[in-house]
């Protein structure tokens, strides 16, 4: 017997509950996992609230590291002890122990810690194909990156300054600023208290930028498409102000032959040789200290929902683990 976060109807934080669960041996293709830590994404409210439906009662968590127990059959690839984590789910990351299918697991090295790998895994992931492969970041480039201090945005800091690619990062105070800048945000706009907009065109010259990555959703997606460049790419991959309304494609047109897309990482790592390849890209970056976890919250795995509060206040900064 373990314990897990579930959740029987869809709401608020609250509706987070620890409870007992039965974990069954694995099953074929399967291993069991005991978590060491735990990744907390917006994703996870998302599956919480309703917006991205999951069949309940359910165990939220897409994001986890920890120590194999068990393998099913058929599993080669994997033994007992060895430290595994994943990106990308399946969802039941809230939990002491679980089953996960073994083709969804990579190993992590000893060069990194469990809290590092559960900090980074999915936001770097999540880093490497929004700036590689949707769209690919060239040196010299200018990108508007929102929520810059988040958890995916400072990560993207780091990694598109390793490059040499300048970023322009939104920011709700001046504390966020710093720490962005810190980061390798070379400029940093406090929402609160300027016109993005206004801000990137004086920024850019008036030229607009390439590429807008916004995770922020209905709040800043009118003025993002009017931060872009000509045949620019609108990238919109989060909803943390509601999702974005209809928007018409010829609205694209008038805007400049702009390029909308809303991806998703589980798309970029659902074949095996793209999970290996994203993990791997991220692991290097951890080692040669282009990517670094600022884990600047804590909470322990019962008190989920005080972490999905304190993440949905715009509370947090850097990234946030759970330990279970």
């Amino acid at each position: 017997m373990s314990y897990a976060i579930r959740f029987a109807k869809t709401g608020g934080p609250e509706v987070l509950k620890w409870e007992k669960v039965d974990v069954p041996p694995p099953g074929a293709g399967e291993v069991r996992i005991r978590h060491t830590a735990i990744g907390l994404n917006f994703i996870d409210t998302y599956h919480r609230a309703g917006l991205y439906p999951m069949p309940l009662p359910a165990i939220p968590g897409i994001e986890g590291v920890g120590v194999v127990e068990a393998v099913g059959e058929g599993v080669a690839t994997l033994k007992e002890g060895d430290r595994v984590g994943y990106p990308a789910g399946p969802a039941g990351a809230y939990s002491q122990i679980r089953n996960i299918p073994a083709d969804r697991l990579v190993e992590i090295p000893d060069s990194v810690t469990d809290q590092e790998a559960a900090a980074l895994l999915l936001k770097g992931c999540t880093v490497e194909f929004l700036i590689r492969r949707l769209y690919h970041v060239n040196p010299g480039d200018t990108v508007l990156w929102h929520a810059a201090a988040g958890g995916v945005g400072i990560l993207a800091c780091q990694w598109l300054s390793s490059i040499g690619a300048t970023v322009i990062g939104t920011v709700g105070s001046e504390d966020k600023a710093a720490f962005a800048k810190e980061n390798g945000c070379t400029h940093t706009i406090l929402y609160s208290e300027q016109n993005f907009e206004d801000a990137v065109m004086d920024i850019t010259d008036g030229q607009g930028v390439p590429v807008v990555y916004d995770s922020v959703g209905a709040a800043t997606f009118d003025q993002s498409i009017n931060c872009l460049k000509k045949r620019g790419m609108m990238v919109t991959f989060g909803n943390a102000t509601g999702p974005v309304p209809p928007v018409s494609p010829a609205l694209l047109a008038q805007k400049g032959s702009l390029i909308l897309t809303r991806p998703s990482l589980m798309d970029y790592v659902a074949e095996r040789d793209d999970l290996i390849s994203s993990s791997a890209s991220v692991m290097m970056k951890i080692a040669t200290g282009s990517l670094k976890a600022n884990i600047r919250q804590i909470f322990a795995l019962e008190h989920a929902a005080q972490a999905h509060i304190a993440l949905e206040a715009r509370k947090t900064s850097g990234q946030t683990i759970l330990t279970p």
